[in-house]
């Protein structure tokens, strides 16, 4: 039985494929008080095991996934990417381009000081910076050298055996120096600076309530007008800007019988019985005190909805949100949730928080009120499961294409490569559909696939392809090359927080949340907001994170021209 499994994984290699990245996803998905070995590193685990068999498979699946994933990273950071290297994002762009450089220093250094090859470098920069996707750069990079076949194999087969070594501590680490040394080292209390952060942006708090909850912020209540009340013989826009400090709303009237819809030129009479939404504090203490209360389920079923707006105009890009609400098309909607950047960062709804184009803002109320607010904001990203795969096809085969372009300075070949093509064009056509959001959409699912499972796929090739060097390799290094690791992802990351706080000069409640976004590891900021008991570290994070993917990714391919 077990020399038919054995020879069955071996005539049919993507058996084991699947194999890998079912046990790697399973393994990946348990964690341990807060911590996991994620997806990535437990499939290349598996199939650095499972490829002890001698599973020959074609390094082709590995470059038509590698690709697919480099094109969704870049289509994910594109709109952060560009605003960052181009407006208010300037000094979190530049911040993140010196942490990355110390990244690739710090494992250069170490890779020199060990004496490592070019694959063990590439490993060590992989793991200790947990940035999986340079491993494939670093792979063009080595088969464009020219070397022997049995030379560049042996160095193909290093790399993923230090970045299984170095990963462990450059996930852990990097959390740990971040969350929990970070505010000592820097001497800043986490807690007050992101309590005094919201307050000079007009916040009041974490957020409570909401989905899952019973309690809501926001309710639609129904009150009958008196003879004599301020707001009779008003418009609802009037009544409304009697509260200027509470976002109150009539939404229906009952009057002499029948439920009509209100506008903001509707005017209020005595007798009426309307529907207010708005704050549930106000809706008690304010209105309830001075209104009769009634139950009317026909005028209060108002159909709602919830939608999620990408903000694509100029209009309001770098608006506060003090100063939407001032627009005609702000009435009747409540902001739920404001999400920004490849990982969709939560960001927190403060009166003095601004918008972005490529943000995702959920707006919810009436569907004529939604559909007002998203002509003026951008574009309603309603719900689908369709994906533009014509619109894929094409912009990575032509990022791929110009990738292919080689040019010759003097002796020296000078390429992007296909993979650093299709990362470009990702960046680019990611960007566009921030701005131009009628082409290439790509729902969230379709996204994640082509993020996740197009990376562990490649993962998977690699260590199946490895699987026989890899004890003999993981015996050479030795334990060295894990403290190496240690080395190479600490000393970067101490370093730049300093530079953040003495060079760049960034508020102390988003600086840890820079220097995450910079090293890519949404573990860290998970911690980090944790220990800040808010959100706001979240601020530095997309524009950081954005740019430190492009370029820790590219790295893979410059430290292996350095250490060559």
């Amino acid at each position: 039985m077990l020399d038919w499994f054995v020879g069955a994984l071996r005539r049919y290699p993507e058996i084991a494929l699947f194999l890998s990245l079912g046990i790697g996803y399973w393994v990946g998905g348990k964690t341990w008080k807060g911590f996991g070995l994620g997806a990535v590193t437990s499939t290349l685990i598996a199939a650095v095991i499972i490829g002890q068999l001698g599973i020959t498979i074609s390094a082709n699946v590995k470059s038509v996934f590698f690709l697919l994933f480099l094109f969704a990273i870049g289509y994910g950071v594109g709109p952060q990417f560009v605003r960052g290297i181009a407006k208010d994002g300037v000094p979190q762009a530049l911040f993140a381009a010196v942490q990355c450089l110390l990244c690739l220093g710090a494992a250069w250094l170490a890779a020199r000081l060990a004496g490592y090859d070019m694959g063990s470098a590439a490993g060590l920069f992989a793991g200790s910076q947990t940035i999986s996707a340079s491993m494939g750069l670093a792979t063009d990079a080595i088969n464009r050298l020219g070397l022997p076949a049995d030379q560049a194999h042996n160095l193909l087969n290093a790399m993923p055996i230090a970045y299984a070594v170095t990963y462990i501590f450059g996930t852990v680490g990097s959390a740990v120096l971040l969350a929990m040394l970070g505010p000592t080292l820097l001497r800043i209390d986490l807690v007050a600076a992101c309590k005094a952060y919201e307050e000079r942006m007009g916040g009041g708090g974490k957020e409570v309530g909401g989905d899952g909850t019973a309690w809501h912020r926001f309710e639609l209540r129904a009150f009958r007008l008196q003879v004599g009340m301020s707001v009779v013989g008003q418009t609802a826009a009037g009544a409304e800007a009697a509260m200027p400090q509470a976002r109150l709303f009539v939404e229906r009237i009952r009057r002499d019988g029948k439920v009509i819809d209100a506008n903001a030129d509707t005017v209020l009479m005595a007798g009426d019985v309307v529907a207010v939404a708005g704050p549930r504090q106000t809706l008690v203490e304010l209105i309830g005190t001075e209104a009769h209360e009634v139950d009317d389920p026909e005028l209060l079923a108002v159909p709602v909805e919830g939608v999620e707006i990408l903000v694509t105009s100029k209009a309001v890009d770098n608006k506060t949100l003090t100063e939407l609400d001032r627009l005609p098309a702000a009435r009747g909607v409540f902001l739920r949730r404001i999400r920004r950047g490849a990982t969709a960062t939560e960001i927190p709804i403060l009166p003095e928080t601004r918008l972005h184009r490529g943000d995702v803002v959920t707006l919810v109320g009436r569907t004529r009120d939604t559909s007002a607010a998203a002509s003026a904001l951008g574009y309603a990203d309603r719900q689908t499961n369709v994906t533009d795969v014509a619109f894929v096809g094409a912009a990575i085969a032509l990022g791929a294409l110009l990738g292919a372009l080689v040019f010759k300075v003097g002796s020296v070949p000078l390429t992007l490569s296909t993979a650093g093509g299709a990362l470009i064009s990702g960046i680019v056509f990611g960007w566009l559909r921030s701005v131009h959001p009628t082409f290439g959409r790509i729902p969230s699912s379709a996204l994640w696939f082509m993020n996740s499972v197009g990376l562990n796929v490649f993962i998977a090739v690699v260590g199946l392809t490895a699987g026989p060097g890899f004890v003999a390799g993981l015996k050479t290094l030795g334990f060295s090359l894990f403290l190496w690791g240690v080395f190479a992802t600490s000393l970067p990351l101490i370093l730049g927080m300093y530079v953040g706080k003495y060079v760049f000069r960034f508020d102390p409640a988003i600086l840890l949340g820079c220097c995450a976004g910079a090293r890519t590891t949404t573990a860290a900021l998970g911690m980090i907001c944790d220990t800040a008991k808010s959100q706001v570290p979240g601020l530095g994070y997309t524009v950081t994170y954005a740019v430190g993917n492009t370029l820790l990714t590219v790295w893979g391919m410059v430290i292996i021209i350095l250490m060559s």
